[in-house]
């Protein structure tokens, strides 16, 4: 499982790279995708009455968390690619990575 979310390449752009974009590979595209899924997870379970409002902010920190410690680049940078990762996967894709690989991400990039 690990290899599959190292071997993950998020590309920002089908181009050459403009001012101020980044491209992310390996463990940096993984740790986007992580925090992808737990904050998009975070939210759809808080709307749907699945956790409170407490937790989800727990979870949206660990999220910050994982993009500061492990995600190189400028706060914009880190926000742009976060929505080229939730633009490639749908609901049904992102909820099936919570499942999947919560844990892993946690273990994968711890935050303490």
């Amino acid at each position: 499982m690990r290899g599959a979310l190292c071997a993950l390449v998020l590309v920002l752009s089908a181009g050459p790279v403009l001012a101020g974009q980044k491209t992310y590979s390996g463990e940096e595209a993984a740790a986007l995708r992580c925090a992808n899924t737990l904050a998009f997870t975070a939210v759809a379970l808080e709307s749907s009455g699945g956790i409170s409002s407490l937790e989800k902010d727990v979870m949206l920190d660990i999220t910050v968390r994982i993009l500061a410690e492990h995600v190189s680049g400028t706060w914009r940078q880190k926000k742009d690619a976060l929505r080229v990762v939730r633009d490639r996967r749908d609901v049904l894709e992102t909820l099936d990575d919570f499942r999947r690989f919560a844990n892993q991400c946690l273990l994968q990039f711890p935050i303490n």
